[in-house]
């Protein structure tokens, strides 16, 4: 999975989004803050579509309307206000169409100035563009590549709001729980992945280990234009890359994990051959 993983673009000509604070938005009306911001923002060198044929499967989602923009249209933020959802989706089904085995996770996690119409109109959008794909609510454990090759269904969508319950192809928030480390510190990062998995429902979830650090007020003010990546993530990647490699999965194990700038290190790779640890199980139990 990618981390933020609409945020290889942002548009820092867009006002600042309502997820962030209002002293930041006061200080944005400087150009340069924004100039700034961006560096921040962007979590992400991929596309959609290269972070699919790069190997990701899940994708975590923030999304928002402009305030004061008519109509109901929903864009996707993270301190600026990244491309529309709906061309995102659109881009993200072009290659479903093209690979009808591939199963994705769509994790909309966090919703900013939207109302029930909003709501309504991104729902729509969804079932608009993936039709027969979406996989309809089900206990977590039939879920298998099976099952969704059975139904052609290739689309997992979670929709953190109450509204979920009125559709049954909008898994709730709940079944995708992602407990969040917010450190700068790779050491207490890891020791809180460790102590997460442990901590693992032994069903009825997915689990998302988030292998990221977050940036705090006095890391941006320390390093204003050297930007996340190369004031946290370059350096730290490839300890995060070594606790990834000694992982297993299956219960009780990883499951998802996702990072900032998938591309700078084999993470994609390195999580899929994980998958190789749960065959030679099945082989020494046959």
């Amino acid at each position: 999975g990618s981390h933020d993983s609409f945020s290889y673009w942002v548009d820092e000509k867009s006002p600042v989004g309502p997820d962030q604070a209002t002293a930041i938005k006061r200080l944005a009306r400087i150009s340069l803050v924004k100039k700034i911001m961006k560096k921040w923002s962007v979590t992400q060198n991929l596309t959609f579509k290269e972070q699919l044929e790069g190997g990701i499967r899940y994708f975590d989602l923030r999304v928002s309307s402009r305030p004061g923009e008519m109509g109901q249209e929903i864009y996707f933020i993270h301190g600026l206000f990244g491309i529309k959802v709906s061309d995102g989706l659109k881009e993200i089904n072009a290659f479903l169409e093209q690979h009808p085995k591939e199963v994705i996770f769509l994790d909309f996690n966090h919703f900013y100035a939207m109302d029930d119409s909003h709501h309504f109109f991104l729902i729509n959008r969804i079932r608009s563009v993936f039709g027969s794909k979406l996989c309809s609510v089900e206990c977590v454990e039939y879920v298998t590549l099976k099952y969704m090759w059975e139904k052609k269904h290739q689309v997992l969508i979670f929709y953190h709001c109450p509204l979920c319950e009125e559709y049954p192809f909008l898994w709730p928030g709940n079944r995708m729980p992602a407990p969040w480390a917010n450190t700068t510190n790779v050491h207490k990062l890891l020791q809180f992945l460790e102590t997460t998995l442990e901590e693992r429902s032994r069903y009825g979830t997915f689990h998302v280990s988030q292998a990221i650090l977050t940036p705090r007020v006095k890391t941006i003010a320390r390093h204003l234009v050297r930007g996340l990546k190369n004031t946290l993530v370059h350096r730290n990647l490839p300890m995060i890359l070594n606790w990834v490699k000694a992982q297993k999965p299956g219960v009780m194990g990883v499951n998802i994990i996702t990072s900032d700038f998938v591309e700078l290190v084999d993470f994609a790779a390195t999580v899929i051959a994980l998958n190789d640890l749960l065959l030679e199980e099945d082989e020494s139990t046959t």
